[in-house]
């Protein structure tokens, strides 16, 4: 799990996807690991987003759709976040641990 700023998560979550399998992808978490996005890759250039936090959803979206729908959901769910944990999964069943807290 890296702690990266989020200046960069945007370039680091494409790095991670482009290299990742079908079912994998990346959770981001907030420093106190109490707020989630999940980004998992699915065939055909679409990718699965899961946020939990302050609100919960899901959506189906293409690549070139994902960056302006990350921004929007990274201002709801991180306001004043600086630091981001970011984990790799390779399979979506691995997201269903629990965190601890801080």
């Amino acid at each position: 799990m890296a702690l990266v700023n989020i200046d960069t998560v945007f370039h680091e979550i494409k790095r991670i996807l482009l290299r990742s399998k079908e079912k994998g992808g990346v959770e981001i978490l907030s420093y106190k690991r109490n707020r989630t996005v999940a980004i998992i890759k699915e065939g055909n250039g679409k990718v699965t987003v899961r946020e939990k936090g302050y609100r919960n959803n899901e959506w189906v979206l293409t690549e070139e759709e994902l960056p302006k729908k990350l921004k929007s959901i990274f201002k709801r769910e991180f306001p004043r976040s600086r630091k981001l944990r970011l984990f790799k999964f390779s399979d979506p069943t691995q997201l269903e641990r629990i965190h601890q807290k801080i």
